[in-house]
């Protein structure tokens, strides 16, 4: 069964699921049993915001233009405040530079949006530490800290909220944890950075290198200045790891996820993938199985019939697999002020709600920790750059044999020059380790004029 769910802005196409006073909160939400002012159904919860950025100010104009029920906007917390103050909020909303005075203050939720894991994982710290509940979209806080930090408010009778962290206005943590609650899901797939998705499609449709495609995506605001985060996997890993722990129950640390960059895609390997009815793209996913987490992020082959190749531009995608509902898929706008935004003030509401109906706290214990293994068994997609002469298919062959791993097709374009021929080599299923013990002896051969690139083939 294959179950789409597509989120086009603020619009998500998804039944709004109903929150009883037996239920929990929504699982996004880390929280304990309420105490003080969040025990009060109808207190308005002021709320404050640290970081007035593209999402902050997008945050901002839905709390002032458009506030739900239940939340008022009294504070916003950012450096250099006279640049960044705005005349289209309230008198009322009190600006400052100083996370004391926000940690100090009446505010009973605050809404961190400056990312990265310091100063803004102390600033959390202290905020729940003072009896105030928080709403983040900080992948690598919730990521790296995001136990500690769930402890943490519990602790303290409060909420954290992340749905924002993963997939912008994407609801895919809610949807995976309440819309799919009865499933037990076995396998994460999906498409988490925008900025290399950009990357690929313009590499794909207009057969530019991978240098000048990040060039355009940076003039264009798609990349930043340093882009290593994007291109190397480090965001998506991320990403990845808050997934597997929303939607496999495993808990992981990011960095023992094998993650390899996009840099070394060229437009020659677009048109081999088109012989193979393919396209590329960076693809995060998590299996679980007995005793491991088998988790990646990488350039992968995927085949053009897969939701996955549809996704262009800054798109997120995410697939799941459960062991009886089958496929389910969540599609749409993963970045951007207002998409994020959507999501940030989704989780305030979420917050009004859980404690108008008495909300329990989100059971920890439910959530295993395995060893990480990038070792997935798949077709692999090899291809060489060399000095073309006699022998270079069979030197192969040869090697590839005595690790028992089967050719599945060879593939060369003619109008290359000799002297840097590209041609590919697909393999029958194999583990990656053996393709990579193989590559290590094949890169000993005389003929290479650059390392082979070794892509996965999603299947």
């Amino acid at each position: 069964m294959l179950l789409q769910v597509w989120s086009f802005g603020r619009l998500a196409v998804m039944k709004e699921l109903e929150i009883e006073s037996h239920m929990t909160a929504p699982p996004n939400i880390a929280m304990a049993p309420v105490a003080s002012d969040l025990s009060k159904p109808n207190k308005v919860l002021d709320v404050a915001i640290v970081g007035f950025g593209t999402v902050g100010s997008s945050v901002a104009r839905i709390l002032s233009e458009n506030c739900p029920a239940g939340l008022r906007l009294t504070h916003i917390c950012n450096r250099n405040i006279q640049r960044k103050q705005v005349d289209w909020l309230p008198s009322t909303v009190r600006w400052t530079e100083n996370i004391d005075d926000i940690i100090s203050s009446d505010v009973n939720i605050v809404v961190e949006l400056i990312g990265g894991l310091e100063p803004a994982g102390g600033w959390v710290r202290s905020a729940l530490r003072a009896g105030k509940s928080v709403v983040t979209a900080n992948k690598q806080l919730i990521a790296r800290r995001g136990t500690e930090l769930i402890r943490l408010a519990r602790e303290n009778h409060q909420y954290l909220a992340f749905g924002a962290s993963v997939a912008g206005g994407v609801p895919v943590i809610s949807g995976l944890q309440e819309g799919l609650a009865a499933d037990e899901l076995v396998r994460l797939c999906g498409i988490l950075n925008g900025t290399c998705n950009y990357i690929l499609t313009r590499i794909e449709s207009a057969g530019i290198s991978f240098e000048a495609a990040l060039k355009e995506a940076q003039q264009l605001g798609f990349a930043e200045a340093d882009p290593s985060e994007d291109i190397e996997g480090h965001d998506a890993r991320a990403k990845l790891t808050i997934l597997a722990r929303a939607g496999l129950r495993v808990s992981a640390n990011p960095l023992d996820i094998q993650a390899r960059s996009i840099a070394s895609i060229e437009p020659v390997d677009f048109e081999y993938a088109k012989l193979l009815n393919c396209t590329i793209r960076q693809i995060s996913r998590a299996e679980k199985a007995v005793g491991t987490l088998f988790a990646s992020v990488q350039p992968t082959l995927v085949h053009d019939s897969s939701p996955l190749a549809a996704v262009e531009g800054g798109q997120n995608l995410v697939m799941s697999t459960g062991k009886f509902g089958g496929e389910t898929v969540f599609a749409g706008h993963g970045a951007g002020g207002n998409p994020t935004a959507v999501a940030v003030v989704s989780d305030l509401i979420a917050i009004v709600r859980s404690r108008q109906n008495n909300g329990v706290a989100l059971d920890e214990g439910t959530t295993s920790a395995l060893p990480v293994s990038a070792d997935f068994t798949s077709r692999h997609y090899l291809r060489f750059m060399v000095r073309d002469e006699p022998g270079i298919i069979a030197a192969l062959a040869l090697i590839f044999c005595r690790s028992g791993i089967n050719i599945d097709s060879v593939f060369q374009k003619s109008g290359y020059p000799k002297s840097k021929l590209p041609f590919v080599i697909t393999l029958e299923p194999c583990r990656n380790s053996l393709v990579e013990e193989s590559l290590k002896h094949i890169a000993e051969l005389d003929f290479h004029v650059q390392p082979c690139l070794n892509l996965p083939i999603l299947d």
